[in-house]
């Protein structure tokens, strides 16, 4: 099999001149193609008017030790890599005197959760929130009464905060054994359309990632998983440097040599404790700011051109970046075409928002995040001054919001001229359960606002009209990735200070998004896999 990349036809292209496409790059004879399989399909509209799609094809041909001979120094060629999962190792026959606890079911508690079922190890997944239907019944709870169950809301409960977003599953990450693979075969076995295999930005949605989510954790159960709902960790007990138990809210403890610590970003209250517990954890770097709504339909018409209309196309997102006359980094962050502003907080008294959109991106709006970095710097005061410091603006944005869970919002057009908004113009705002008009210069601290003034009409030379004077900014973003980083060793991803406690995903400072937490949770569950088999080999 080899792989072939840089195929470019027109977006009216058929099936016929794909092959044709293949024929004719290589020389063949028509026979001489067998078969192939799309591996990446890409579109390339960096020329509006002549958009195209760029695909990666695995084919199989006649003779093609000859192929790869006459085309030895083209780097669009080469024999395919395999990309198919290997499990580095099986639990034995014997029952371990422990079982794997994981804590969290976001993407990387669940994909452990997965490989070590699968692997034989029957893990325990313990999940503060409910299970996933539950748990959008709770935060619709917040969307259309504004009533918050810190427990169960979009950053806690089966899923994680993945499962309230675009459902994006494209990472920049470097994965050279192709984990990432696995994890959308995962999602396609689940039900997740097979596109999501080669279409190069692919995403799910979040009401089909609902049903993904409950298939998937009914193969954890059906090999030998165990997962309790409801159950939130409050305590870790360790002796001698090394983990011992997890001790849950009810007062039940459990014992466990090998813990795994998916959290997400939002568990604030398990980062105090695992500081208090002392932990090694440090300050991290992440970015503040403002969701922005434009018309989805102008975001087409600038990115697409002529073929802003096209089904193929479906709706247009884009990434921006701006570095600031004062030192500071503006870009766009986690972009949701034809999607919604949400209430994504998680605790009482403070108001966060986030982006979501449906498989369809069929909404009125394009959103994404205006955000600013930064850094430790800007909050010195040691391990958990991140996570205060997010407190802070998320508690200044509930109080301009008006103190029930309204977001407060200015028009780009007011927010540039330093005047409070006083209505809405053509677009009008996505947020739930609603959202009250005025001045957000004191939503952010003033580097971050002066920042992104200075951002916006910028980014309209890139997007023509993205500094739209009706365009809505809704306050805070706050939430882009965690304030902490769990340092762990890089050789058997261990916390450095603590043996058998694995952290992993977004929430230890590990990833950022879906794709990438799923990832590294299939690292660390196989890291958990062969530090188990070592440690109790003894007794097999």
């Amino acid at each position: 099999m080899l792989r072939l990349t840089e195929i470019k036809l027109s977006l009216d292209h058929s099936e016929a001149d794909l092959r044709a496409a293949i024929i004719k790059r290589l020389g063949l004879q028509t026979n001489d193609l067998i078969s192939y399989t799309i591996f990446r399909r890409g579109i390339d509209a960096r020329k509006s008017h002549a958009i195209v799609f760029t695909y990666t094809l695995d084919i199989e041909v006649a003779h093609e030790a000859n192929i790869l001979s006459r085309f030895e120094d083209d780097q669009h060629l080469r024999p395919a890599p395999d990309t198919s999962y290997h499990f580095v190792a099986r639990a034995p026959r014997k029952a371990l005197p422990t079982r794997p606890v994981i804590i969290g079911m976001g993407p990387s508690g669940l994909f452990a959760g997965l490989i070590l079922a699968q692997s034989g190890f029957c893990p325990l997944i313990l999940e503060r929130g409910k299970a996933v239907r539950e748990r959008t019944k709770d935060t619709f709870g917040l969307w259309r009464k504004g009533i918050l169950d810190p427990e169960s809301n979009v950053q806690f409960g089966e899923g994680g905060a993945g499962a309230f977003s675009d459902g994006k599953l494209h990472t920049q990450i470097k994965d050279p054994k192709h984990y990432g693979r696995k994890v959308l075969e995962e999602f396609v076995k689940a039900g997740a359309p097979p596109e999501i295999l080669y279409v190069s930005k692919p995403h799910i949605g979040t009401y089909r990632l609902v049903g993904i989510v409950e298939k998937m954790r009914a193969t954890i159960q059906s090999l030998g998983g165990e997962i309790r709902f409801q159950s939130r960790v409050d305590d870790i007990l360790i002796e001698d440097g090394q983990v011992s138990c997890v001790v849950l809210a009810s007062g039940e403890r459990i014992a466990t040599s090998h813990l795994i610590v998916a959290i997400g970003h939002s568990a604030r209250d398990t980062f105090e404790m695992l500081h208090k517990r002392g932990i090694f954890m440090e300050a991290k770097p992440f970015s503040i700011g403002f969701r922005i709504e434009h018309p989805q339909s102008l975001i087409d018409r600038s990115r697409h051109g002529k073929n802003a209309d096209n089904p193929l196309l479906g709706a247009a997102d884009y990434k921006l970046v701006h570095h600031a006359g004062n030192g500071r980094s503006v870009y766009s962050f986690c972009v949701c075409p034809g999607g919604t502003v949400v209430a994504a907080t998680s605790e009482p008294g403070r108001v966060v928002t986030n982006g979501m959109s449906q498989y369809s991106r069929k909404d009125r709006n394009a959103n994404s995040g205006i955000v600013v970095g930064v850094s430790p710097a800007d909050y010195p005061d040691g391990p958990l001054a991140g996570m205060e410091f997010q407190r802070f603006w998320e508690s200044r944005a509930f109080d301009l919001g008006g103190g029930n869970y309204h977001a407060p919002v200015q028009l780009v057009g007011d927010f540039l001229a330093g005047r409070p908004s006083t209505a809405f113009g053509s677009v009008q705002p996505s947020y739930t359960p609603g959202v009250h008009l005025c001045d957000l210069t004191t939503a952010l601290p003033d580097y971050a606002i002066n920042a992104i003034r200075e951002a916006l009409p910028v980014f309209a030379k890139k997007i023509k009209g993205f500094d739209l004077a009706d365009a809505v900014l809704t306050a805070v973003e706050t939430r882009t990735s965690s304030p902490v980083r769990i340092k762990r060793n890089d050789s058997d991803l261990q916390s450095i200070n603590t043996k058998g406690l694995y952290p992993t995903g977004e929430g230890a400072g590990y990833a950022g998004g879906i794709l990438s937490s799923a990832v590294d949770g299939i690292k660390v569950a196989e890291a958990l896999a062969l530090s188990l088999l070592d440690r109790y080999a003894q007794d097999l």
